[in-house]
């Protein structure tokens, strides 16, 4: 029998302050503190003991110091029963959140909260796309996924008595799991990783607003556009063709990204490859990683995977070693539909009007009356106009088409990549991965080291960055990029591969890669260091994660320094110390914080010069590319309303006003730390003051956007973004395992020990192992999983 809930947790979930639940509950605020404390604590299941469970063999769960899972088994079935038992007790409120994000049904239990993301699932269709994946599995991944969602099943059935605290601060129970709830969180994921509707939404609102194409050109340069992934000699170019690959364009999620890299043994101390890996994600109360490490006869693998996808996605085996980056070509384009009075219902495509399609999607909301939209969908997909990012939403009618929509091969191809012998093997693996599109380096013990971009990319024959008319044939895709064709490399003879969101090939390359980059400055960071030195230990791997030297900043200063001795006198402490600043986003620096808040500034100020008001939020984060160059000359007469010079001056005046409103006159106390802090935010933190209770975090943290050591920055002054897991893989050591650690922690239970307990060791750049030969010593608790009694023994 379920547990009554509290009623003082409902009022808490519905938004009532701590201090107004202690008056109306009579109780004192230490009293409130033991209370909660012990409600929590409760909520913590039991890491230790015998279950009895629909598993053949034994399963043995051991955790470590850090709680996380060890699983082994002697067959797969049961090894992924054990998979879905141990993250179901560390994540079961997550994987419900997620699944009910993937499915379009948060609104259910947030109420009107919930609304925005629910009609944008909806919209796009995701829950019919997963229904479609599920149908495409084959057999053995299906078998596995199955036995997962059993594990996940059997966790919660002995959770009822004591389910997370956000259920009962919700006031509602989960429902049993099953495959296809794995699948929409993967393909709510793939949808995150390529959809990215400003991307394009942006350059569209600029194509729109400027008036020559010299400024429109302008606009989407991207920085350090010129160091990609795949160099020139790396590939069979395509002599005297025109560029297949235009400018990137300036990326206005700078800090969503990921750095990788692969050292092939003859740079390296061992004389083995070293393999690096930090995805970049929003850092969360709760991480999305989700740390495992599963050994049967079949596998042997550790590393993270996504919560509620059974796979490793980012780690090693005892042979080969891998890390991920996105690939940020795009694998989707929103289409301009032209409607006509006279033929209502219809859009038009080659000189025909063709009827809509219409489906009905009804969205439950807790507390208030249902909602029904009508999603209509022309030949390209379903009409997004509602969706749009909302300076957009008049644009339409507009449609997106989407390659997720079309299949994805992303769980399959994953798992046989847990089970790669060699780096050959592990690239055939990737065959049938259609989405997302990634970046995966890799190495064997043999010494081998390679890089694939995964997926598929549609073929454009016209080049667009904006919408394209959806009425237009010559606009729609010409097949996809055939396997072979998409960049890959194998053993180079510079013995080191990096990726970190740039461009994947020069202009050359014989495929229209079509993606809006990150600029350069993380991957030439990274090469920089790679090259210094041809004796790279682990260590100097973990220094060049750690490497908070902003090249923009380098290329910028210089320019800013001349204009400011020109022709602003004010301050000369602040331009003090942007001259000895040596432009590492370090928590002491001052300068760091000066330079940071004038470029965005500056950056606002470049979009004002061409965008209305209610355009600056959205187009300046995504003009920075524009605001380096500009810094340096005006090659396009961007600045008419003023003089350019005079703009930097304003920017750098409004700066300085805001650095001295938030910290103060003293120029000395204007540290980076002070301004980018580290906040680890539950999904509920928004409700009352849940916020209080379950988030973590608030230290000062290095780095930015743009810096190897990636931790974003919101111009709001927080780190909201970055580089929330790292990995280090040593294939000179193969029972090692491999070196990481979680900007979060293991558990998603507020009240365990492992809730946020790396976040110290994260700030710290202190790793620890996860080993594929872990040795019983090691484990701190052990739970088995044994096969059910027959009923009546």
């Amino acid at each position: 029998m379920n547990k009554p809930v509290d009623d003082r947790l409902r009022r808490l979930g519905a938004g009532q302050s701590i201090p107004s639940l202690c008056k109306t509950s009579g109780m004192s605020r230490q009293q409130f503190e033991d209370w909660w404390r012990d409600e929590i604590q409760s909520r913590v299941p039991e890491m230790e003991g015998r279950h009895e469970l629909s598993v053949k063999r034994p399963v043995r769960i051991e955790r470590d110091c850090w709680g996380i899972p060890h699983i082994s088994a002697e067959n797969d079935q049961d090894l992924f029963f054990g998979y879905g038992f141990a993250m179901a007790q560390d994540r079961l409120f997550q994987l419900d959140y997620l699944r009910r994000k993937g499915q379009g049904r948060l609104a259910e239990v947030l109420g009107p909260d919930g609304v925005e993301s629910d009609l944008l699932v909806r919209t796009v269709g995701l829950p019919d796309i997963a229904a479609e994946e599920e149908s495409r599995l084959p057999a053995e991944t299906a078998q596995r996924l199955q036995a997962f969602s059993d594990g996940i099943n059997a966790c919660l059935e002995r959770s009822r008595t004591a389910l997370p605290i956000e259920f009962d601060l919700l006031d509602y129970e989960p429902e049993p799991w099953s495959p296809a709830d794995s699948l929409a969180i993967q393909v709510e994921f793939q949808w995150y990783l390529t959809g990215r509707f400003p991307v394009i939404v942006i350059p569209e609102l600029a194509k729109r607003r400027l008036d020559s194409p010299s400024l429109y050109r302008a606009f989407l340069q991207g920085e350090s556009d010129e160091e990609s992934i795949l160099h020139s000699g790396d590939y069979a170019a395509l002599p005297g063709q025109s560029p297949a690959n235009p400018p990137a364009g300036s990326d206005p999620h700078e800090g969503e990204g990921s750095n990788n890299w692969v050292i092939a043994g003859t740079r390296t101390r061992s004389g083995k490859p070293l393999l690096a890996s930090d995805p970049h994600i929003a850092f969360a109360a709760v991480s999305c990683w989700y740390g495992v490490h599963l050994r049967s006869p079949s596998l042997n693998v550790a590393g993270t995977g996504y919560a509620g996808v059974p796979a490793v996605m980012i780690g090693r085996n005892q042979r080969v070693a891998w890390g991920i980056t996105n690939n940020i070509c795009s694998q989707r384009d929103l289409y301009q539909e032209k409607t006509d009075p006279g033929h209502p219902g219809c859009f038009l495509y080659d000189g025909d009007w063709e009827p809509a399609r219409e489906r009905i999607e009804q969205i439950k909301v807790k507390g208030t009356p249902s909602l029904t939209r009508t999603v209509r969908h022309s030949r390209n997909g379903p009409i997004v106009d509602a969706v749009l990012p909302p300076l957009a939403r008049d644009t339409g009618p507009v449609s997106l088409r989407w390659l997720g929509a079309e299949g994805s091969g992303w769980l399959p191809a994953l798992q046989r990549m847990n089970r790669a012998g060699s780096a050959d093997q592990f690239r055939q693996a990737l065959k049938g991965w259609i989405m997302p599109t990634w970046n995966l380096v890799f190495a064997d013990v043999e010494g081998n080291i390679g890089y694939q971009s995964t997926g598929r990319i549609p073929i454009r024959q016209l080049w667009e960055r904006g919408y394209r008319p959806g009425w237009d044939p010559a606009h729609q895709w010409d097949g996809l990029i055939p396997c072979e064709g998409m960049p890959g490399l194998k053993n180079p003879e510079r013995g080191w591969i990096a990726t970190a969101n740039n461009r994947p090939a020069p202009h050359d390359y014989p495929y229209p890669l079509s993606g809006t980059w990150s600029s350069g400055h993380r991957a030439r960071r990274v090469r920089q260091r790679i090259e210094e030195r041809t004796d790279l230990s682990r260590e100097d791997l973990v220094g060049i994660q750690h490497d908070v030297l902003s090249l923009r900043a380098r290329d910028c200063l210089p320019y800013l320094l001349q204009i400011l001795e020109e022709h602003a006198q004010e301050n000369e402490e602040a331009a003090e110390e942007l001259r000895g600043w040596d432009g590492r986003m370090e928590t002491n620096s001052a300068g760091a914080s000066i330079f940071e808040t004038f470029f965005t500034h500056w950056s606002r100020t470049v979009a004002a010069e061409r965008f209305p008001r209610d355009h600056l939020e959205l187009v300046s984060g995504a003009i920075g590319g524009l605001a380096s160059q500009l810094l340096r000359e005006d090659r396009v007469g961007w600045f008419e309303r003023q003089p350019r010079r005079s703009a930097v001056v304003r920017a750098w005046r409004a700066s300085l006003a805001e650095l001295s409103r938030r910290m103060g006159p003293e120029v000395s106390t204007w540290t980076w730390g002070r301004a980018h802090r580290i906040h680890l935010r539950h999904v509920l933190s928004q409700r009352g003051d849940l916020g209080r209770l379950l988030d973590r975090g608030g230290q000062p943290v290095k780095g930015n956007g743009i810096t190897v050591c990636n931790t974003g920055y919101d111009p709001n002054w927080g780190a909201t973004m970055g580089a929330n897991f790292r990995m280090i893989a040593d294939l000179g050591s193969p029972e090692s395992g491999l070196w990481a650690v979680d900007a979060q922690g293991q558990s998603g239970h507020p009240g365990s020990p492992h809730y946020g307990d790396q976040l110290p060791e994260w700030l710290e750049a202190r790793y620890h192992t996860l080993a594929l030969q872990p040795k019983s010593s090691d484990a701190k608790t052990t739970s088995t999983l044994h096969p059910a009694r027959p009923a009546g023994d």
